[in-house]
């Protein structure tokens, strides 16, 4: 026994082992889920308001009668929204009330009479719950609606000259009314659920284009996890290069932890995040420029002259009325590091020193090898991350010589002064749109902090709806966007 025990925990074992670490971790606590409670509500309100019930006929002694045209005037809920553990989220209405209007025809004997009819149906309970999966698509989806709802009672309000006649029978019409009503009440649920709050997720990107060069894979890794405080969702979280989907990185990061439930949206990403785009713009031929002519500081120009004069002179000194160039290619994919005190970059790159002569093939005067580190501060705007990049260290040496190496040192400042102006602007100017994290339509991150951890940064926001639920799902039907991402 005591051998299967030990096999049962070596598999158990190796299965966390192979299991793949998410790039992106969200959790939303119970203070956000209070935040939706109020936008759950009201669309809870708006669907039960278009419930349609069939006409009513029948008979009851010498009485016939006909209701019809059967409207929701008005409805009052006490609603609450919870997470329910493992399983999804729990909708509650309690001790609520329904008022109705509908149209009623009535022959009594050789008397006949219409008019209108208004009735409240109390005690209305509804419990649902949505239970929510990672679908096959790695989408976050709602797989099923367990609901159950009853009405207590309701009463019936007669107008009219015989309304006093009428009152007899009107425990008659509002069981049949109150049968019927609870009938409609969990399909119109069901159907919000399944089919628009789908749609709603639906907006969620799960494997999007994030320009030209790249894409994000935000495909959910396994199904949330849900206790009584939060839901917890893991991300793959991995960038891909358009032209080659399959070439990616390998996670071996660490696992982002998650451990508070203040504020009302947590957003965790690993150093593997921003390493795979990292490797996949590299992929895609991002990380090549060329600076020359005009976008070559002028007195970088006369520096690279004054220093390369002497090789320009033995290779040919009509080459020195020419404009230089220096040509700028990443030789391998930048890493990212993250520490508590903040996240770097290392770049390295290969340097040439070329002339261009007009008509003729550019001729090589130097190649060295830069070693650049950035400073990288992350910050969301909306739901959009974003990364400014700061050159805080730099250093070139030669490719042929120790020596070469030496006379290269009155280069290192100016060299820097130009990433600085030049090429960090460009760079931070490409990047400053950022890249949409997995939350739906309608719904940004606002009062954001970040936090630097060991290999691992965390994002805790509260949530801000800018348009209803109805309005973004009706867009979602459409085949509208949201212009704001």
């Amino acid at each position: 026994r005591a051998a299967s025990i030990s096999v049962i925990f070596l598999l158990s074992l190796i299965t966390m082992t192979l299991a793949e670490p998410p790039g992106c971790k969200i959790r939303i606590t119970n203070r956000g889920l209070e935040m939706l409670k109020a936008e759950t509500k009201k669309f809870v309100e708006e669907e039960l308001s278009n419930i349609t019930m069939p006409e009513m006929r029948g008979k009851e002694g010498r009485f016939q009668y006909t209701i019809k045209d059967v409207k929701i005037t008005e409805l009052n809920l006490t609603s609450d929204l919870r997470f329910q553990p493992d399983v999804g989220l729990l909708f509650e209405v309690q001790n609520s009330s329904i008022t109705l209007n509908f149209q009623r025809r009535i022959l009594y004997w050789l008397f006949y009479d219409e008019g209108a009819i208004n009735a409240s149906a109390e005690g209305v309970n509804i419990f649902t719950v949505l239970h929510l999966i990672k679908d096959k698509d790695g989408r976050l989806k709602i797989s099923n609606v367990t609901c159950d709802a009853f009405i207590t009672k309701m009463r019936a309000r007669f107008s009219g000259t015989l309304g006093r006649v009428y009152d007899f029978i009107g425990t008659f019409l509002t069981t049949g009314m109150r049968f019927v009503l609870n009938k409609q009440i969990c399909p119109a649920l069901n159907h919000a659920a399944l089919v628009l709050i789908n749609q709603l997720l639906e907006t969620i990107p799960v494997r999007t284009e994030v320009d030209s060069y790249v894409g994000i894979d935000y495909s959910l890794l396994n199904d949330p996890v849900v206790t009584e405080t939060s839901l917890d969702m893991d991300f793959r979280g991995m960038f891909y290069d358009l032209k080659n989907e399959n070439e990616t990185l390998v996670n071996y990061a660490v696992n982002p932890v998650v451990r508070e439930y203040d504020r009302m949206i947590y957003l965790s990403l690993s150093e593997y995040f921003f390493d795979s785009g990292l490797f996949s713009y590299f992929k895609g031929g991002l990380f090549q420029m060329q600076i020359a002519n005009e976008r070559m500081p002028k007195d970088l120009e006369m520096l690279l002259r004054t220093t390369y004069l002497g090789t320009i002179m033995m290779l040919n000194p009509a080459l020195m009325e020419h404009p230089l160039s220096l040509e700028l290619e990443v030789t391998s994919p930048p890493r990212s590091t993250i520490k508590t005190s903040g996240a770097s970059v290392a770049v390295n790159c290969n340097v040439k020193v070329l002339v261009l002569p007009p008509g003729k093939p550019a001729v090589q005067l130097s190649s060295m090898t830069m070693e650049g580190k950035f400073n990288a501060k992350v910050s969301m705007k909306g739901k959009r991350l974003a990364i400014h990049l700061d050159l805080r260290r730099f250093k070139i040496f030669s490719n042929q010589s120790a020596l070469e190496s030496l006379a290269l040192i009155p280069l290192q400042g100016p060299l820097k002064t130009m990433l600085q102006i030049s090429v960090v602007p460009l760079i931070n100017n490409y990047i400053k749109r950022g890249v949409q994290i997995p939350l739906p339509d309608g719904i940004d991150f606002i009062e954001e902090v970040v936090e630097y951890h060991n290999g691992y940064i965390i994002v805790g926001a509260n949530l801000h709806f800018r348009t209803g639920l109805r309005e973004i799902i009706e867009r979602k039907l459409s085949g509208e966007t949201d212009n704001s991402i």
